[in-house]
């Protein structure tokens, strides 16, 4: 039986009350700068500058850092922002401060989005892709890359063998170079996650979609860990978590937003009745 707790407050409190270690991988997508006001005092997002906006994310990270387990992971979608016209570069401002102040950024993964939201702009393209980085405490952590492998599109796309970890008796074969591929149709996921937006009509807000969280839940944990979403918005990480039989905590600033994840974890299973909101008046 898994169990999922949302904390209803502020990120910087409720993170300080998590014990160290605690939690195996972090899948999280903090508010943007300068794009929303989600009507809550004390939210992030809102900062004067990009740079005091950064600061802050660094923050709340430094404090996940403490709470995620030393082999874990953090998986963290950050979208950017304009300002007069101006592309700030919030995702990469982001990572290279958290990987200056110790995080090992290991991947830059693209989620593109085949149907965009309409932009009115004429000068230049439409968005259409968000930046989803891994990042990591140290060289080696948890993943299970077998957990998120894809179709192979071709005999030579299958995944390389090497080191004691490939020891199955699945058909392999050997390309012209002498390296060893297993031909079971499937190849190591690629960097680029083509993946629709998802529509939830009960938010006031744009949700994280499932398949976007999904290769985040399952390499970056076994069953019965615990993952943590520290801005929780409409609890997409926690729906996708319990699926998948890990355990969730997370944590929203906005009551209102806590008891909508609530109700959504409930509404996709009735194996998830045990969802319990700390903080609720």
């Amino acid at each position: 039986m898994v169990d999922a707790n949302i904390f209803i407050g502020n990120v910087f409190d409720k993170l300080a009350e998590l014990p160290d270690k605690s939690v195996r991988t972090v899948i999280t997508s903090p508010p943007y700068w300068g794009l929303r006001d989600y009507g809550s005092d004390g939210q992030l997002g809102l900062e004067s500058t990009p740079q005091e906006y950064v600061d802050n994310m660094v923050r709340v990270f430094r404090e996940v850092w403490r709470v995620l387990a030393d082999d874990g992971t953090l998986w963290l979608n950050v979208g950017d922002s304009y300002n007069n016209k101006n592309l700030v570069g919030v995702p990469w401002l982001l990572a290279f401060a958290l990987q200056n102040d110790g995080w090992y950024l290991r991947q830059d993964i693209i989620w593109a989005k085949p149907s965009p939201m309409p932009e009115p702009s004429r000068d230049r393209c439409t968005r259409s892709h968000e930046y989803l980085f891994l990042l990591t405490k140290s060289s080696k952590y948890y993943f299970d890359y077998e957990a998120i492998r894809e179709p192979a599109t071709s005999k030579g796309d299958g995944h390389r063998f090497g080191g004691n970890k490939y020891n199955d008796t699945k058909e392999k074969f050997t390309d012209k170079n002498g390296s060893i591929y297993r031909s079971d149709g499937k190849r190591n996921k690629r960097d680029v996650w083509f993946i629709p937006s998802q529509p939830f009509k009960n938010a006031h807000f744009a949700v994280m979609p499932e398949a976007l969280a999904e290769p985040c839940v399952l390499a970056g944990s076994a069953e019965g860990d615990t993952i943590l979403d520290p801005f929780a918005g409409s609890g997409t990480t926690g729906v996708v978590s319990l699926r998948h039989k890990r355990n969730f905590i997370g944590i929203e600033l906005n009551p209102e937003y806590a008891r909508l994840a609530r109700d959504r974890i409930k509404d996709s299973s009735p194996l998830f009745n045990n969802v319990v909101l700390v903080g609720e008046e």
